[in-house]
């Protein structure tokens, strides 16, 4: 066995197949398409690579491929937070706890060499992207954007001398029945007391709404754990790969002259098409994915980023805001929600996610490795 660096298109390709390999026959793993996964990888095009720095290996048994990883530093994660960090991510292994040592071995000794301190993971490439492992909820299928892997990780990864950070909770939610008059009223009545004013996004202003969005992002989670700034240039590469599905009624603000003070993001769950699109190739899976969202066949959705100025907070607000989000949706047909992640020490927002009917259906969790 030996662990060696992605060097060439070809190498590079069979980074990118190994989980297909891996995983086709778990039936709640969700395929990500190829393309999408090369655009991500791809230092040239992918904007996190201006401030961030990869390294990809494989590790190989003769000619097969039997395990991945990536390298990762993010200047933008250690400046904000004042600390020396580096990450691992896009792990995937057989179930071999010497691969397994021996790849994330191989993360540590390339961070090491760069005077990091600790290496964190899973996160590929930040908590902007697809991150931590899933220590719990492997019986259902992931939503868009989240991880899916087998249980045996969770050995391979603290069997390699990685210790918990911190976990993620994600909540699931029948939204099948009406909003409840009761919540309706009070809606009203917190509008009034806070003397704001509640929106749906406007269709024909889909840059300035995701500007806002992301004014509010950067904002508001500024203080959070793993917090990561988006600049301007992934602002701008996340809003062409959402455009296409982009719903003006699942982006709300609540407003108090003309200042955002609350605001929810909420996506159809795209996965609920790709699931069925095993090879992970462009088609037929887009075309598919295109015509149920068309026909409003696509029945779940992950709400992505509920978020309240800290003057606002405590006062009802983040509840108006998804008063009208879940409104919108079920005249849509969507009936089933995620929110989330949700860090485990947000009793704030963890409490009120609950207090909607939400109950705790996955943990995920990120791993530290002193260096």
């Amino acid at each position: 066995m030996k662990i060696r660096l992605v060097q060439g298109a070809k190498d590079l390709a069979a980074f990118i197949e190994l989980p297909y390999r891996l995983h086709r026959a778990d039936p709640v793993w969700v395929p990500p398409l190829r393309f999408d996964v090369r655009a991500r990888l791809n230092r040239k095009k992918n904007p996190f690579f201006e401030h961030g720095e990869a390294d990809y290996f494989l590790a190989e048994r003769g000619a097969e491929v039997i395990g991945r990883i990536a390298a990762i530093t993010n200047r933008l994660h250690n400046e904000t937070h004042q600390d020396k960090v580096a990450f691992f991510g896009f792990f995937e292994c057989v179930n071999d706890p010497l691969v397994a040592r021996a790849l994330l071995d191989t993360a540590a000794e390339w961070a090491r060499q760069k005077g990091f301190e600790v290496l964190r993971g899973p996160a590929s490439f930040s908590t902007n992207d697809e991150c931590g492992l899933l220590v719990d909820g492997f019986d259902s299928p992931p939503t868009l954007m989240m991880a899916h892997n087998p249980a045996y990780y969770v050995d391979l990864v603290e069997s390699a001398g990685f210790v918990k950070a911190k976990d993620l909770w994600a909540y699931e939610h029948d939204l099948s029945n009406e909003v409840p008059q009761r919540i309706t009223r009070s809606c009203e009545v917190i509008r009034k007391r806070a003397r704001v004013t509640v929106r749906q996004a406007e269709a024909g202003s889909f840059a300035a709404e995701i500007r806002r969005l992301k004014s509010g992002y950067n904002d508001y989670w500024e203080k959070n754990w793993g917090f990561v700034p988006m600049t301007d240039s992934e602002l701008e590469h996340m809003s062409a790969q959402l455009k296409p599905f982009y719903d003006p009624g699942m982006v709300v603000f609540a407003e108090r002259e003309g200042r955002v003070v609350a605001l929810c993001l909420a996506l159809p769950d795209l996965n609920e098409v790709l699931r069925t699109n095993r090879s992970g190739r462009l088609f037929p899976g887009v075309l598919k994915l295109f015509w149920r969202l068309r026909r409003k066949q696509v029945r779940r959705m992950r709400l992505l980023m509920l978020g309240v100025l800290p003057e606002f907070r405590g006062k009802g607000v983040d509840g108006v805001v998804i008063n009208e989000l879940w409104k919108h949706v079920l005249s849509r047909g969507i009936d089933w929600c995620e929110a989330g992640w949700i860090l485990e020490d947000n009793p704030a927002i963890s409490n009120f996610t609950e207090r909607l009917g939400f109950a705790r259906y996955k943990t995920y969790r990120l791993y530290d490795r002193a260096l």
